[in-house]
């Protein structure tokens, strides 16, 4: 399997008005290609620091980032990033929210993009509410928007900061397999940063494990199920082996 990002010994320091505080110590991974990872660790740990750095949104303080053997730059185009929430403009059609970002890049008018976008909303069945707004979509349809809005920018890396944490947990349970599917079937590369170890070990086939800050890697856990649905994975035999091991290790 082709290595897509790689961390290779990252420290990052932040300033305070008291002192200069450590938060990232020798930080060393790497994510495959097409593969799906999630981070835990206890919290405030640098889970969103580290997705900040590979966004490009922070500089390490020393060490090496790599996506697809480059260098992370500033912006970086080949990253894309969902939030805790799915930040669509109620002003905006549905439409008009997908193609947010192609017009902040002046691709507006790139027909290649339009009519990918036209063909993730029929794909997805959100094509009859291109026109709506969001606040008439449901919180798993506005998630959707929001990963559609993203793919249509074609990062080969999709960051992923809790993004169904303002879900009601039935909604969750949904969401996770919908966004789970699309990242698969358009066979893109995801990281999750979550608090939820159910959830961790549902979504992904590789789970990282953080120590407490200044933070490093722990250990990294494979994951292997029959069952490619989130949801299904949660009925395995296996799940809670997987949950007990993950726990022993924040603990």
């Amino acid at each position: 399997m082709k290595t897509l990002l790689e961390f290779k010994n990252v420290n990052y320091f932040y300033q305070t008005k008291e002192s200069e505080v450590n938060a990232l110590a020798g930080v060393d991974f790497t994510i495959d290609n097409e593969s799906f990872s999630s981070l835990v660790g206890p919290s405030g740990c640098g889970k969103t620091t580290i997705l900040s750095l590979i966004a490009g949104l922070l500089t390490p303080s020393s060490g090496e980032i790599l996506l697809d053997k480059k260098p992370i730059e500033k912006n970086d185009s080949r990253i894309g990033y969902m939030f805790q929430r799915d930040h669509l403009f109620e002003w905006r059609t549905i439409w008009q929210n997908i193609i947010l970002g192609l017009e902040l890049q002046n691709l507006k008018k790139d027909a290649k993009r339009l009519e990918m976008a036209e063909e993730l909303l029929k794909k997805y069945d959100l094509y009859n509410f291109k026109n709506k707004k969001p606040r008439q979509l449901s919180g798993g349809m506005r998630q959707r928007v929001a990963l559609i809005r993203t793919l249509v920018l074609e990062p080969a890396l999709l960051l992923l900061d809790e993004p169904f944490s303002a879900l009601d947990f039935q909604t969750r349970l949904k969401v996770c397999d919908d966004v789970y599917d699309i990242i698969k079937t358009e066979k893109k590369t995801a990281l999750l940063v979550t608090h939820d170890i159910s959830e961790a070990i549902s979504m992904s086939d590789k789970i990282i494990i953080l120590t407490k800050r200044p933070a490093t890697v722990k250990t990294e856990v494979e994951l292997a199920f029959p069952e490619p649905s989130p949801l299904l994975k949660r009925e395995d035999k296996d799940f809670g082996k997987y949950f007990e091991m993950i726990w022993r290790n924040l603990v």
